[in-house]
């Protein structure tokens, strides 16, 4: 069934292949800006010897990476949207990695960030890092859940009752 605005003949296939398009371009342009493209090239960090600490910065990248794609799967799969707030899930995303915790891409994203800045060992990037998680942190609490309040309704209430923000742990064992 094709969505208003695109042509009329445009299978699953193309929808899905839009989607993959959508999600590639804002993750490029959005988090890739903010855990990418400002740490690497703003900061002008200078490569350290392998080390222990670059080990577990390295883990840190490779997991902040890792949550971030779950996350935009699970947005692109089960919620049929984006990351991008012009195009957003168009059902509430619950599965995966959003069980545990309601922001687990912004996690993934300061994940990064802290993986630079271990990296690099800067205390600039590590500023930045709370600067970033800061104004994720007021985006949520000024629009994100108000926005998914007004959209999804009890669901959304419910489920904030059931997954807290930050933490990635459930508040409460779900009904067997």
């Amino acid at each position: 069934m094709p969505s208003r605005g695109l042509p009329k003949g445009t299978g699953k296939r193309d929808l899905n292949l839009l989607l993959l398009v959508k999600n590639v371009l804002f993750t490029v342009l959005v988090p890739g800006t903010v855990a990418v493209y400002v740490p690497l090239f703003a900061f002008d960090p200078a490569l350290p010897e392998p080390s222990f600490v670059s080990l577990i910065a390295g883990i840190l990248l490779l997991i902040g990476a890792t949550v971030y794609a779950w996350c935009v799967w699970d947005f692109a799969v089960a919620g049929r949207g984006t990351p991008a707030p012009i195009d957003p899930p168009k059902t509430l995303v619950v599965r995966g990695l959003y069980r545990y915790a309601r922001n687990p891409m912004y996690l993934g994203v300061l994940c990064v960030i802290g993986g630079w800045a271990l990296l690099f060992q800067s205390a600039s990037l590590f500023i930045y890092g709370i600067c970033v998680a800061t104004a994720f942190h007021l985006f949520v609490l000024l629009y994100e859940e108000p926005h998914l309040r007004s959209v999804f309704g009890g669901s959304y209430v419910d489920y904030c009752a059931k997954v807290r923000r930050w933490l990635p742990v459930p508040r409460q064992s779900p009904a067997s």
